[in-house]
């Protein structure tokens, strides 16, 4: 499993922002769109191409566009919707799929009560949304979900992860045949006795859309 934390500025200062609990729902939805699109600029790096034939004004050349089938973006419900137009805004052409996934807050467990997906993922990368890597049991079954279906390629995006996730998700996948790969904005110092991020940013979700 490969982890890439994006170090850059930008993400520094927008992370910062959505940290603070100051921040209100809108500005939060705002920060989150943006600090995505930044993600999702490192996220693609490994998106597969193929070569193609254009003219241009001048002369005849080769470039490269996005190869089928198309990438699948999977945001987590709900949180990982706030997620979504941010990734979207660079892989415009790409399929949306849904997870609806629920954590116990006793055991922490994770479980699914909502799929919308092709039952045959086979060839696609997929890119899975979910703002927070807190136990990485929501994580670890999304992954599972979409490597059952065939996935062959799977990058995990989120706005923070705990080293307690990543050490669940690299037990899962460490040495698997299916590449994974994290991209985060950052990694936090640990989960307190209820399985939240420290310093962390609070409810993701709650943030976003407030209390429901």
């Amino acid at each position: 499993m490969r982890i890439h934390v994006a170090d850059h500025p930008l993400v520094a200062h927008k992370l910062t922002a959505l940290r603070d609990q100051r921040t209100d729902s809108p500005t939060f939805r705002r920060l989150v769109d943006e600090l995505v699109t930044l993600l999702a600029y490192e996220a693609t790096r490994e998106v597969r191409t193929e070569p193609v034939r254009i003219t241009t004004p001048v002369a005849a050349t080769t470039g490269v566009r996005l190869a089928a089938p198309k990438p699948l973006v999977v945001p987590i419900l709900r949180a990982g919707l706030g997620m979504l137009e941010g990734m979207v805004r660079l892989l415009p052409t790409a399929e949306v799929g849904f997870l609806g996934m629920i954590r116990d807050e006793d055991t922490l467990a994770a479980s699914t009560y909502a799929t919308r997906l092709p039952e045959d993922l086979s060839g696609r990368q997929c890119y899975v949304l979910d703002p927070m890597l807190a136990t990485g049991g929501t994580l670890r079954t999304a992954i599972r979900f979409l490597l059952d279906r065939g996935a062959d390629h799977i990058t995990a995006v989120t706005l923070l992860a705990a080293p307690e996730g990543i050490a669940v998700l690299r037990d899962a996948w460490d040495a698997g045949p299916v590449p994974v790969t994290l991209v985060t904005a950052a990694v936090d110092e640990r989960l307190n006795e209820h399985g939240y991020i420290v310093p962390g940013l609070g409810d993701a979700g709650d943030r976003l859309y407030g209390v429901v």
